[in-house]
């Protein structure tokens, strides 16, 4: 009996061992359901054969994935920089590691008021969606065409903050006159005929905004060998959906929308929100430079791009996987 139970003894702490083992293996990945997010969704298909297993959740907006990175319960998040520059100024412990897209938004009008240019906006109400890059590029237009705003009456524009899903339905219930939406939102509203396009908004200091990966800083320096193998995973996940539009196309459109969008809504969303691996220090300093501008964030002080974009876990593993 004493062996019986020592052998069982034995088997259970093996038995925790391992579990223990494969618990340290597990990435927890916090995403957007947007078109240009769905290579980072994708490493979680390709990670076994990448030694790891990603759990990932599903957020309405990146301000909830830095709320679920201060509470510890992600590695990794996906998000607009405008979200991570934010995070990391309210002292959220991240660094950004990699660019995933580029692109994603644009001045969506409804057709029959005739508007052709930011200009035009002046006396109209235009929905954004709060805490987004879109609310950034948006603000950044309007300035640099000489209109002031606000989310209540009073000003040139007055701006209507709601989520992606109803700002389309807003602008085809004609209450707002025009969205600043993301991918593939924008492109479906043109599409079914509900909404023109009235510029991609990549005129700003900004340029064509990227969005950002990013790790917390104890996955970072901690977990070492692990965030190396995620980024591998991040970058071959990446390099699929680039080179191959077919499974990119299928995997949106019946793996993430479940069939909701079609292969055009696709291809015009990917066409204005290309996928990518790169991002820069310089990047998001002009960026958190406009925001700072605006008085978007709400950053005291506005954080230094250096200090916290870091990409040698990137470069380090593009060079594994012969990219340049």
């Amino acid at each position: 009996m004493t062996k019986i139970f020592t052998s069982l003894c034995a088997i259970t702490l093996a038995f925790s061992a391992f579990t223990a083992h494969a618990a340290d293996d597990v990435i927890r990945l916090g995403n957007l359901k947007l078109a240009h997010f769905a290579a980072v969704s994708y490493i979680k298909e390709i990670a076994p054969k990448c030694g790891i297993t990603v759990q990932e959740s599903t957020f309405a907006k990146g301000l909830d994935i830095m709320q679920a990175m201060i509470a510890g319960e992600l590695d990794v998040g996906a998000t607009a920089s405008e979200a991570a520059i934010s995070g990391r100024a309210k002292g959220v412990p991240i660094y950004i590691v990699a660019g995933f897209a580029k692109g994603g938004a644009r001045l969506v009008a409804r057709p029959d008021l005739g508007i052709k240019t930011v200009k035009d906006l002046k006396g109209k109400k235009v929905g954004v969606t709060r805490g987004s890059i879109q609310e950034v590029l948006l603000a950044a237009e309007l300035s640099q065409n000489g209109l002031s705003s606000a989310d209540v009456p009073g000003k040139d524009v007055q701006i209507i903050y709601l989520s992606y899903p109803d700002l389309n339905q807003a602008l085809l219930g004609k209450n707002v006159d025009a969205i600043m939406q993301t991918e593939p939102q924008s492109s479906q509203a043109i599409n079914k005929n509900f909404g023109v396009e009235i510029i991609k908004p990549y005129d700003t200091p900004i340029g064509s905004p990227i969005r950002t990966l990013v790790m917390t800083e104890k996955f970072y320096k901690e977990r070492r060998p692990l965030a190396e193998k995620f980024m591998r995973c991040f970058v071959e996940a990446t390099k699929t959906f680039i080179d191959d539009k077919a499974i990119a196309q299928k995997y949106v459109t019946q793996t993430i929308f479940k069939g909701q969008i079609t292969a055009d809504d696709f291809n015009d969303a990917i066409d204005n929100s290309g996928y990518t691996y790169d991002i820069t220090a310089a990047h998001i300093q002009t960026t958190t430079d406009v925001m700072a501008q605006h008085g978007i964030g709400k950053m005291m002080p506005p954080p230094i791009a250096k200090d916290w974009v870091k990409t040698d876990l990137l470069d380090q593993a593009k060079k594994s996987l012969n990219i340049k």
